[in-house]
């Protein structure tokens, strides 16, 4: 059918049905581009930049930190030698544990100065400004060969393990926070180390991590914790590393047919005991009756 045999108010009707349906799809676009642009706020862009940097940390486990926040910084409140300060009185300060460790690293050999303590990278110049004035030192050996040698004697120096806290462990020299931790860790749940073998059960130790607590590590066997096998519930028994709940159970079981154990190879008659398992767990028990 030809257009001409259209009426005029049928081609009207078209014409703006056609019109409303171009006005419909480009609608949108002259909305957006008439509408006043929004003015971008530095404090609106602060706080999206700290919602992103927040939201990148919970998804990686990496630290985004807005270089703009400084950690609080606090004087020591009192003349002190860097030397003697603990990690907690580093922390005190304002370092982080890790920094704080860090700083013990380095004065665990001795520093007898300001300068020296300035070169120590985790020190920053507000916290040097604020602990500068209050700072003793020893005197600094006059022989240089008397002062590597003094600096020998710190850096080897030996600390007992079975005694020792966590700052004496990280003084001790080469020994990470991470593993002065693990170490002081296993140590308290065995009740102390009765050789060195032991290290190995240290979580995440490696031959060269071992090598190197052997080196400034000591252990003092009488320093350990031992508890009486004739008294123990089955509970307290399983509380230890070396013993399992059935094992434990065995025991009591063993004592109670039995009596109380007259020596400490007795345990040795429970079926779930092993030579191996015996020469380590002999160390922490003790009979009395």
């Amino acid at each position: 059918m030809s257009h001409d045999h259209y009426s005029k108010s049928t081609k009207r009707g078209i014409l703006l049905f056609t019109i409303l349906l171009v006005l419909i799809f480009i609608a949108p676009d002259l909305i957006q581009y008439f509408r006043p642009k929004p003015e971008i706020r530095l404090e609106q862009w602060n706080a999206d930049e700290k919602a992103v940097t927040e939201n990148l940390s919970r998804q990686t486990g990496f630290s985004y930190r807005n270089n703009r926040k400084k950690r609080h910084l606090s004087a020591p409140p009192s003349k002190f030698d860097p030397n003697a300060y603990t990690l907690e009185q580093w922390m005190a300060l304002g370092l982080s544990e890790k920094q704080s460790a860090v700083v013990l690293k380095f004065t665990s050999r001795t520093i007898y100065s300001n300068e020296e303590l300035k070169r120590i990278f985790v020190i920053s110049e507000e916290l040097y400004n604020l602990v500068k004035d209050s700072t003793v030192y020893p005197e600094r050996p006059k022989n240089l060969d008397r002062l590597t040698e003094y600096r020998m004697e710190q850096k080897l120096v030996h600390v007992d393990i079975n005694r020792a806290d966590l700052d004496d462990v990280l003084k001790a020299g080469e020994i990470a926070l991470f593993d002065a931790k693990q170490l002081i860790r296993l140590r308290d749940q065995l009740g102390g180390f009765y050789s060195a073998e032991q290290y190995s059960e240290v979580w995440q130790s490696t031959p060269e991590k071992i090598a190197v607590w052997e080196k400034y590590l000591e252990i003092d066997p009488a320093a350990l914790k031992t508890f009486n096998i004739n008294t123990c519930s089955t509970k307290e028994l399983s509380y230890h590393p070396y013993i399992s709940w059935n094992l434990a159970n065995s025991l009591v079981k063993l004592r109670t047919q039995n009596g109380p154990f007259k020596e400490i190879r007795e345990i040795k008659k429970s079926a779930l005991m092993t030579d191996e398992l015996y020469e380590k767990l002999k160390h922490y028990l003790k009979v009395e009756e």
